[in-house]
């Protein structure tokens, strides 16, 4: 087991942190989002690449993490920089304890929906993909959040699945946004779009995997969004959504 966590966090760093230009792409993108000073949540900060670009934008950090190791690695990371506060747990539509399911080996796939897990473990990205283990943690609230640290200008959610239950937590418009989407589970996404239609006037767009490259000139309405979801071929693989609000 020692040896699948290490190869997990060796896999997570590589990915993240391994890439050349990768930093300096990520900083250039989320330049359009993100000014300094500004507030963000990383939820689902995972090995904290997120965390190192907005920094270098000049921004403040509230990175949420279910995953011990990873919360280890973030504090290791950036513990010492008192413009990033570490939250170890997760986040979803309620406050209390939850258990993530584990994959030691591709700890980028670790979830706390078994919805979600169900529903892509057949699927051909996941073929291989095994959760062997669980751990409770606790789970706050986006809201909560924002009661305790202020309104964020931006707040990234990669969390597997619970993206839904992510913004369920949220009673206010927040000025711009991202979530994971992936064509294995649609029906999440479209639950993301319908929560922030009904909190506010919302534009979207959208960027395929780690491109870090806007998909559509013109940013899109909640139809158009929605088309985006329901067309996307599977092979396509993974995607962020952007949201930004009309008036932001």
């Amino acid at each position: 087991m020692r040896i699948q966590r290490l190869f997990g966090l060796a896999r997570s760093l590589g990915i993240y942190y391994g890439i050349p230009l990768r930093a300096r792409r990520l900083t250039r993108f989320y330049a359009q989002f993100i000014t300094p000073n500004s507030l963000c949540f990383d939820i689902g900060a995972h090995a904290g690449d997120r965390i190192r670009c907005w920094r270098r934008l000049n921004a403040r950090v509230v990175a949420v993490e279910p995953q011990r190791d990873f919360v280890r690695l973030l504090r290791l990371l950036y513990g010492r920089d008192r413009n990033v506060v570490i939250v170890p747990g997760a986040v979803g539509s309620c406050a209390g304890r939850v258990r993530i399911l584990i994959s030691e080996r591709t700890p980028t796939v670790s979830t706390i929906s078994e919805e979600w897990r169900s529903g892509v473990r057949d699927s051909a990205a996941f073929r291989g993909v095994v959760w062997s283990h669980s751990d409770e943690v606790e789970m706050t609230t986006l809201q909560l959040l924002i009661e305790r640290h202020g309104i964020p200008r931006f707040v990234k959610i990669d969390v597997e699945g619970s993206e839904a239950q992510v913004l369920a937590g949220l009673t206010v418009a927040i000025p711009s946004l991202s979530f994971e989407f992936i064509p294995a589970a649609r029906p999440s996404a479209q639950a993301c779009i319908h929560r922030l239609e009904s909190l506010g006037a919302y534009r979207y767009n959208w960027s395929r995997g780690e491109s870090h490259r806007l998909g559509e000139t013109v940013w899109l309405d909640s139809a158009g969004i929605g088309e985006f979801i329901a067309e996307s071929p599977e092979h396509a693989g993974s995607a962020d959504i952007y949201a930004q609000l009309k008036s932001g």
